[in-house]
């Protein structure tokens, strides 16, 4: 049975971003974003303080960086050159879970263990040398509560960890006491900060003119410069934690997802722009499409990508996942419907992009910038890319040939040691 056509429509319909809604959307976000500014309580944007600015560029020295943004750790020591050159010395990296091994992330551990763990994999970046003096900065992907630089409060625990002992805490201490059970008090943790402040600071040390920093892959999320240009505060990077923007209309397909998620009525914007979901919500489509309205078939990003990149490969993918054997023509259209989402996602994350640029000119005319964006889907969905720049030219008009976009994918560890270095001022 081929697709019914008006169905297709209707549906291609849902999963489409009109000029109109487009610049809404951007406006709503700059509203919200002001709104966050004033009290975060009356803002669906968090507005995290994150006590840095933009580094100068002439940052030198050697540092160490943890990379702790899910069960896979990374220490790394960096030389810091200036002039945006760094080289990584050491990179040691190892997971914090090892089925029947051991698990550091389960509610059976203790955060000892846990962090006993994490000091020894520094003791291995520095090749156990007690005697230098190192400054260590933390990149903490977990949602918490800062009042400076150094003291980052876990306020709960995400991606399936459990270990019981560190909601409340402050993680720097706890990973302190380690490094002091284990003798290695010639490192000192001075930083923490969240992923995507590291894109930012990783980025902007390489390019001048870099005040967004965002994270477009499996889940999603935008920092900034705010310039605070009303008020004698001094400039600082805000992690909005955007992915949790409401103010935005789902569709039917969003709602029905959403219903049915971990977290109902939380994270409108991730859930509909991030890899993560994208191809639950293709699949979803597909099975009304299919006739069978409720199934769920597993598609992945990852498929979708293939889909839109591969013609000839959109028959044995849908196939596998789903049964069904297409005709050429509605196999035409399974690639259409991905690239409609694909196209959707690039549109509402630009959207949000123009309401920070807006809230930087204030009254002033756009100036040269760059947007760094770390992310697979930034960097490998078919689209992606082509779509952001379009949608700034749609919303900017002649001020669009003044942004561009730059790819930072190592910003986790660049950026937790910029910070270290930067903790000195």
């Amino acid at each position: 049975m081929p697709f019914s056509k008006d169905l297709f429509a209707e549906i291609m319909q849902e999963f489409t971003v009109d000029s109109e809604q487009l610049h809404e959307i951007a406006a709503d976000f700059r509203y919200d974003l002001r709104l966050g500014l004033k009290d975060p309580d009356l803002s669906s944007l968090r507005m995290l303080k994150s006590y840095v600015g933009l580094p100068t560029g002439k940052e030198t020295g050697e540092y160490l960086a943890l990379d702790f943004g899910g069960t896979n750790l990374r220490v790394l020591r960096i030389k810091l050159m200036g002039q945006g050159k760094f080289e990584i010395l050491k990179k040691v990296a190892k997971p914090l879970k090892v089925e029947g091994v051991y698990d550091y992330i389960g509610a059976e551990s203790t955060a000892e263990e846990m962090f006993d763990f994490i000091a020894a994999l520094v003791d291995e970046a520095i090749d156990g040398d007690h005697e230098k003096k190192y400054l260590l900065g933390h990149t903490f992907s977990f949602p918490s509560e800062q009042s400076n630089l150094y003291d980052a409060k876990l306020i709960i625990w995400t991606k399936e960890f459990a270990t019981p002992g560190v909601e409340g805490k402050v993680v720097n201490d706890l990973l302190k006491e380690a490094l002091h059970r284990q003798g290695i008090d010639n490192v000192e943790p001075t930083a923490v900060i969240n992923d995507t402040v590291a894109v930012l600071l990783a980025a902007a040390y390489k390019q001048p003119d870099t005040y967004i920093g965002s994270i477009y892959a499996t889940g999603h999320n935008t920092c900034y410069l705010e310039p605070y240009a009303e008020s004698a505060d001094a400039p600082m990077i805000i992690n909005m934690e955007s992915g949790g923007f409401m103010k935005l209309v789902p569709n039917r397909f969003d709602k029905e997802f959403d219903a049915a998620s971990e977290k109902p009525g939380e994270q409108r914007l991730e859930k509909m722009v991030s890899g993560r979901y994208m191809g639950e919500l293709f699949g979803m489509a597909l099975a009304e499409l299919l006739g069978e309205k409720g199934k769920a078939y597993g598609f992945t990003s990852i498929d979708m990508s293939a889909i839109i990149s591969e013609a000839d490969k959109v028959a044995e993918i849908v196939k596998a996942k789903t049964g069904h054997e297409l005709t050429a023509d509605d196999c035409a259209k399974v690639q259409e419907l991905a690239g409609a989402l694909v196209i959707r996602s690039a549109r509402l994350v630009t959207a949000t992009f123009v309401g920070i640029i807006w809230q930087l000119a204030g009254s002033d005319k756009v100036q040269k910038q760059h947007i760094a964006i770390d992310g697979s889907v930034y960097e490998k969905m078919p689209l992606a890319k082509e779509n952001i720049m379009r949608a700034l030219s749609e919303l900017l008009g002649e001020d669009a040939a003044a942004i561009d976009t730059v790819l930072e994918n190592g910003g986790s560890g660049l950026g937790a040691a910029i910070a270290a270095a930067m903790s000195q001022n």
